[in-house]
This record gives C-alpha cells, sequence and structure tokens, in this order.
C-alpha cells in the first residue's frame, strides 16, 4: 500500500481519536483492531494498535498492508 491519501489519513486519525475499529488487510489476513497511534518504525509509518477483545497490542507498518478499511 505504501502510503494513505489525504481522505484516508483522515479518516484513519478520526479512527484513532473515536477508538473506532479498523479493518487492516495484510497478506491475505484480515486485522479487525482498534488504532491507537500512527509511529514511525525503522523508517516507515506503522500504526499502533490494540485487538478489541483480548486487549493485546500490534504495531502494523503501512508499507506491509494491502488495504485498510474503517468500520463504521
Amino acid at each position: 500500500m505504501g502510503q494513505l491519501t489525504v481522505k484516508e489519513y483522515d479518516a484513519l486519525e478520526r479512527a484513532i481519536v473515536d477508538s473506532t475499529r479498523i479493518s487492516i488487510f495484510r497478506r491475505g489476513t484480515e486485522y479487525l483492531v482498534i488504532p491507537e497511534r500512527l509511529i514511525t518504525q525503522r523508517g516507515a509509518e506503522a500504526i499502533q494498535a490494540r485487538h478489541p477483545t483480548t486487549g493485546a497490542r500490534l504495531v502494523l507498518r503501512l508499507d506491509e498492508t494491502d488495504r485498510i478499511e474503517i468500520v463504521r
């Protein structure tokens, strides 16, 4: 995926503020998470998130994602 568009960044930032779930598709796997912040990890943008049920923390790099959708 590489980089997000301005609209996608706005939607992601709104999901972080509102603690709204997002769906991230990566290598054929769907991750349903609650984003907490955007970070830089080893020179690449990443989403720091947590699993909505278990609370487990995840870091998913944007350059490794195939698609991101806001769950409404």
